[in-house]
């Protein structure tokens, strides 16, 4: 059967978005180019973005010589520069192709977001991304601004002193971020930042970069909450929703761990009060022997970050300041052997996450640590320059597709859950 063809879109300086008769639309694999279709496309997710990218240049399929082609200026108005357009999706959609373009000279850093192949057909735009989760945790249909704002007027009547709910205040009512906002809508998953520094160096850092020419997109907190004002927000979250989740470790702070002390005290508030709710940690699993301390005091789960399971990978990503790759596995290794829920929060980048090697290493590493859930989210970084400095430890492999790797590892371990979310102890 013959596959239907999506059209190309660009954008010019001015920030507007057209079609392009006669080209369809292209996405990236890191060296691999291929035609967006129906078929390797979904109609693009409710409250996702599209942006344009500065300073690169299209790539398009060419339909009348079925070649792929760059093109700088517009077929019909030689004058007008065309600029990229891709999509930032809504949470729980998993990127199966980022938007093909080639850098201009001169190029600067694209800002930290996710870049999705895009393309039009049928007057509808269409993303190359697969759904990962249905889960409506963060879908902005169900977050009504007044809502989020009544909310924030009762928790911080209630809660006078707490510097910690000012500093979600921001993050909800300024930066938009969702998980603030679910705290004050009173659902799901609350987020308590804690830790104002970091033991790694991430390359796509959202909270804090220094010389790199890339700017962070929030402001990290800048004074770690006692362990009063952290379980204060807490106990509240877990006693008003129902298989509510709290999380240490979140975008606007550094890493939680370094915080041990004062999530430790805040962990004994909670469970001397309250053996409901879940607590959860999102940590790049740097102190296994903390780790093991804080599962004593009654962390519930971990979600670990990586963005490779081979060492020499994740080291050039994370760029670990004062531990090392083996302390990640160990953590895994503590959290598995006493029990405990394990989520690796797996940061994908087509052209490297859907590589032979990258899957055979995931496969060995699933098969030694039994996790029982991967987050599949997308790299927020520039995705040609993250495949240039993987491609500098070593040569990849060719993209074999993320479905195909999705398909793969479920049939390795058909106990191993997918999604987005860290899901609550209910549903274990």
């Amino acid at each position: 059967m013959k596959k239907i063809l999506i059209t190309a879109l660009a954008a010019n300086q001015k920030g507007e978005i057209f079609e392009i008769d006669g080209y369809a639309a292209t996405g990236m694999a890191g060296s691999k180019i291929v035609p967006l279709t129906l078929d390797n496309t979904v109609e693009l997710p409710f409250g996702s973005e599209l942006m344009l990218l500065p300073d690169r240049i299209p790539v398009y399929f060419n339909i009348s010589n079925k070649r792929v082609e760059k093109l700088s200026n517009n077929p019909f108005d030689s004058s007008s520069i065309l600029l990229p357009v891709a999509a930032f999706n809504s949470p729980g959609y998993l990127i199966r192709y980022s938007s093909s373009y080639q850098e201009r000279e001169n190029a600067g850093y694209l800002p930290l977001f996710a870049y999705s192949a895009v393309g039009f057909y049928n007057g509808k735009f269409r993303s190359a991304v697969v759904q990962i989760d249905k889960e409506k945790r963060q879908d902005l249909r169900l977050m009504p601004q007044k809502k989020i704002a009544n909310g924030l007027k009762k928790m911080k009547e209630k809660m006078k002193g707490n510097r910690l709910i000012l500093h979600l205040e921001k993050c909800a009512m300024f930066y938009g971020c969702p998980a603030a906002k679910n705290l004050f809508i009173g659902r799901f998953e609350a987020p308590l930042p804690t830790s104002t520094v970091c033991n790694a160096n991430c390359l796509g850092c959202i909270s804090l970069q220094k010389n790199t020419g890339i700017s962070h997109c929030q402001e990290r907190i800048i004074f770690t909450p006692t362990p009063d004002e952290i379980s204060e927000i807490a106990l509240e979250h877990i006693h008003n929703v129902k298989q509510s989740v709290v999380s240490f470790g979140q975008g606007c702070e550094g890493e939680p761990l370094m915080a041990a002390d004062a999530i430790a005290g805040a962990i004994d508030i909670i469970r001397s009060n309250t053996n409901f709710g879940t607590i959860n940690m999102n940590t790049n699993g740097s102190k296994p022997d903390i780790i093991a301390k804080l599962f004593e005091k009654g962390l519930d789960s971990i979600r670990v970050s990586m963005n490779s399971v081979r060492e020499e990978y994740y080291n050039a990503y994370f760029r670990p300041k004062t531990y090392t790759f083996n302390d990640v596995k160990k953590s895994i290794e503590i959290a598995i052997q006493k029990g405990k829920f394990v989520s690796i929060n797996y940061l994908n980048c087509p052209g490297f996450t859907d590589t032979e090697g990258e899957l055979e290493a995931m496969l060995e590493f699933i098969k030694k640590y039994p996790i029982n859930f991967i987050q599949w989210r997308n790299l927020n970084f520039d995705p040609l320059r993250y495949i240039n400095v993987m491609e500098n430890v070593h040569k990849l492999g060719t993209s074999i597709g993320m479905k195909r790797i999705l398909k793969s590892i479920k049939k390795a371990d058909n106990k191993i859950r997918f999604g987005y979310f860290n899901p609550p102890k209910e549903k274990w």
